[in-house]
């Protein structure tokens, strides 16, 4: 490992090692946001039921980049603390076997995805008028799997061995492409919603071989090759020890989408639509969290592999501060500026009225999503399985799915938007236990080290 890399992860001051790793990492976010936004905004140009059709096709993309951050945050957890322990030839192997794993998984999810699509979008909602939409959508975006899968776990490696800039450019030049293609395929080429989705995988596809250029040159602190891939129990016991919570996520998230989904296409697709809008602006505000949260886990790692717990206690009090910060701004955008915001996506009355409402009662507990976030990526880097699942699965599993099967029955649409906020504040008080307990358990550990 370079000079360079072990200095930001082990002895630069702690605010320019946090900018450093999560400035890069937070662009990369918001670059990988794009692909969702930009669709949207064209595919809503084709009317609403192509704008709701994007909606119910989400929760396969979302399960598609699940298993990618199943491999590459479970394995970036384990690298970022085997590098701190001086370990790398366990972090090779590592290294690679999440990414020949991601890319087997890549291909399997397109045969099912294949095969089930219509099924599967059935039960993801789409209503009559949609599914059309949603087919085409769908099923080129399973086409690419493989290259968002390889995506994800290889961004989250680079970051965990200290060099972020690399899958920033990578996410970059994919989104330039998508945003350049988009127009092209869905007017030029008369695709309509198919062009957008071809033109996402195309854009995944060329970030995929830029960041596989970067490891076959050997220019990556750790060498990729398939003759590391080790089919361990034990290995792959670690990188799931993180990576499944992740997962679980990821799935509970996609299933509480599909349920509102199913609650607002009683509503109608307006409804859905206006759902969909609201899901996709909160994503791009809860990117940036999710990149710094990237940023700061190898840190944290690292530096808890290193013992270094004077370092690390700076690195979680300066994250927090950050975010929190960040979530008070994005509170007071979201609330002030709703209207514009959505009416970037539709000019439908009924959608607009809906998704301005929406989007200021989500943003009431946003304030302290950043802390939630943080504890939760600190759980994540000390390989603490236990409190990264429940803290993990807490917000978009444990307790949106109940809230949103129960209040939309009494309160109509009004109970949809409101089940956020009350799985949101039931979250914070987990969260809170957590932190307690995470905050209690590191100062045990380092007066036992002195």
């Amino acid at each position: 490992m370079s000079d360079k890399r072990t200095e930001i992860l082990g002895s630069m001051d702690i605010k320019k090692s946090l900018f450093k790793l999560a400035i890069p990492a937070i662009i990369g976010m918001l670059i990988n946001a794009v692909y969702n936004v930009v669709d949207r905004i064209y595919v809503g140009k084709l009317g609403t039921e192509a704008l709701a059709a994007t909606n119910v096709v989400f929760p396969l993309f979302a399960l598609i980049g699940a298993v990618g951050l199943t491999f590459g945050l479970g394995a970036g957890s384990y690298v970022s603390r085997l590098l701190g322990q001086g370990n790398k030839e366990l972090a090779q192997r590592t290294a690679s076997t999440a990414i020949f794993s991601s890319m087997a998984c890549g291909l399997g999810y397109t045969l099912i995805g294949l095969f089930f699509i219509v099924p599967i979008l059935k039960f993801f909602g789409a209503s009559e008028t949609a599914m059309a939409y949603a087919v085409d959508y769908g099923k080129y975006l399973t086409m690419g799997a493989i290259f968002t899968m390889m995506n994800m776990t290889m961004n989250n490696l680079l970051r965990s061995e200290g060099s972020p800039m690399i899958a920033m450019l990578s996410m970059l030049t994919g989104a330039i492409m998508n945003i350049i293609l988009d127009p092209i395929f869905i007017f030029g080429l008369k695709l309509g919603i198919s062009g957008a989705a071809i033109a996402t995988v195309i854009s995944q596809m060329i970030s995929t071989l830029l960041l596989l250029s970067y490891y076959l040159r050997g220019k990556s602190a750790l060498r990729i090759h398939f003759k590391f891939v080790t089919f361990s129990l034990a290995l792959y016991g670690q990188i799931m020890k993180i990576g499944t919570p992740t997962f679980l996520r990821q799935v509970l998230a996609s299933l509480s989408l599909v349920i509102v989904n199913h609650a607002a296409k009683s509503f109608g697709d307006s409804a859905l639509a206006a759902i969909g809008i609201v899901n996709i602006i909160f994503l791009m505000a809860f990117y940036v969290l999710f990149g710094f949260n990237q940023g700061f886990q190898p840190l944290a790692g690292y530096n808890y592999g290193a013992k270094n717990y004077k370092r690390l206690n700076e690195a979680i009090r300066i994250a927090i501060i950050w975010a929190s910060l960040y979530c008070i701004i994005i509170t007071i955008i979201f609330t002030a500026f709703a209207t514009p915001i959505v009416g970037a996506f539709s000019d439908d009355p009924a959608v607009l009225s809906i998704a301005t409402k929406g989007l200021r009662v989500f943003s009431i507990l946003l304030p302290f999503m950043g802390f939630i976030l943080m504890i939760t990526g600190l759980y994540q880097a000390l390989g603490h399985a236990i409190g990264a699942a429940v803290l993990s699965l807490s917000r978009q599993g444990i307790f949106l799915i109940p809230t949103v099967l129960i209040l939309p029955r009494f309160f109509g649409i009004d109970g949809i938007i409101f089940s956020q906020l009350v799985a949101d504040f039931l979250t914070l008080i987990v969260c809170t236990a957590f932190a307690m307990n995470i905050i209690k358990k590191l100062k045990k550990e380092e007066l036992n080290m002195q």
